[in-house]
């Protein structure tokens, strides 16, 4: 697949070809094969039906749907690093360090601004959504391993390649409108939760978690468990429903964190471009 000095390249962290092309590649393969599926959801909604059953997040289809950002991350990952860059790749699962302040972020901040926002929209005092309590471990399991595995391509390679031509902040909202646009199909797709959602405001909110994602991404030297867990803490399930108040929250959020973060935000070079581990040392060097 690579020759000999590619190889060594690659392993380097650097790409061996245009780094547009790659990128160009993950999202032609991300947006293929989501609105590819959703253009059949659309135009063959009774069809699929009847074999895949009705729309829900265990629907493989839509599973397929959801993971095409991991799936198209990884694929393009192993074209262009091989199976031992992909192992490096994979070897990021392991960064688990960051500021304190941050992990704090992410245990509480994340959950006290979606409870703030479900008390602005009255749905705090909301019963517990899962009866007997129990049933809220395969709901929990479940989004642990759906939406997350996105970050194998959203932050695993698409933010690092970004912040090789911009800074972090411009990264993170070109990256959060890409995001945002790729979830178009979810408020067209009868069944899918989006459809009841204000578009707009949602919208907003994608581009805002992706920007606050940004440098705690890069605080962690490019952390894949820390990017998962965010994303997890996101769609956890035992938040209340605080839609849309929990998105125009986050905007408020995300402009505190940025003014906070200025000093590395607006400066190229300041962020994580590797897509392998930093430091490996079962890699080669450039």
């Amino acid at each position: 697949m690579n020759s000999s000095a590619n190889i060594q390249s690659s392993l380097s962290g650097r790409a061996p070809r245009n780094e547009t092309k790659i990128l160009a590649l993950f999202l032609v393969l991300t947006f293929g094969l989501t609105w590819g599926l959703a253009t059949l959801f659309l135009l063959f909604p009774d069809q699929i039906n009847a074999v895949f059953g009705e729309v829900s997040f265990s629907h493989p289809l839509i599973l397929l749907a959801i993971y095409a950002p991991g799936i198209a991350g990884v694929f393009t990952i192993w074209r262009y690093f091989g199976l031992k860059g992909l192992g490096s790749f994979f070897h990021r699962l392991t960064l688990w360090r960051a500021p304190r302040l941050w992990w704090l972020f992410l245990v509480l901040g994340i959950p006290a601004v979606v409870f703030a926002g479900a008390a602005i929209k009255g749905t705090i005092r909301d019963p517990f959504p899962f009866s007997p309590w129990y049933q809220v471990l395969p709901a929990l399991a479940l989004a642990l391993f759906l939406g997350p595995l996105e970050e194998f391509g959203w932050r695993g390679l698409a933010l690092p390649f970004l912040q090789r031509k911009f800074s972090p902040f411009w990264a993170g909202l070109i990256l959060g409108g890409i995001w945002a646009f790729w979830h178009i199909p979810a408020f067209l797709i009868s069944g899918m939760p989006q459809t009841t959602w204000s578009a707009g405001p949602y919208f907003l909110g994608i581009i805002a978690i992706s920007v606050i994602l940004t440098p705690l991404f890069n605080s962690s030297r490019g952390s894949l468990l820390i990017a998962i867990l965010y994303h997890f803490q996101m769609m956890n399930p035992i938040w209340p429903d605080a839609q849309p108040w929990d998105n125009l929250l986050w905007i408020a959020a995300a402009v505190l964190i940025v003014w906070l973060n200025r000093r590395t935000m607006f400066k190229r070079g300041l962020g994580v471009t590797d897509v392998l581990m930093p430091n490996d040392p079962g890699r080669l060097s450039a």
